[in-house]
């Protein structure tokens, strides 16, 4: 039995952002994930690597910041002084 109240999650919800940055994505117009995101950030969140490629424009830097800023958000204060939360290799 479902409850009818109960709405399913959708957008970047449906993909396990939550909390704050989901309501920062969403107060920033950032509600429908485009086709790199909806592919690229869960499995970021279940600690997968991911390879993607795509055009100019079509979300690739949400894409992977989205993931790292709710696994930064997550530790929370339980982080390690003087180590890394993030490495973001660009080319040149």
């Amino acid at each position: 039995m479902t409850n009818e109240n109960q709405a399913e999650p959708n957008g970047f919800a449906a993909l396990g952002i939550t909390g704050a940055l989901l309501k920062a994505a969403n107060a920033a117009g950032f509600t429908d994930p485009k086709p790199i995101q909806a592919h690229a950030i869960p499995p970021q969140l279940e600690g997968r690597d991911i390879f993607g490629i795509a055009q100019t424009g079509s979300g690739k830097t949400a894409a992977f910041a989205l993931p790292i800023l709710s696994k930064i958000i997550g530790l929370g204060t339980k982080r390690r002084p003087k180590t890394a939360r993030a490495l973001i290799l660009a080319p040149t």
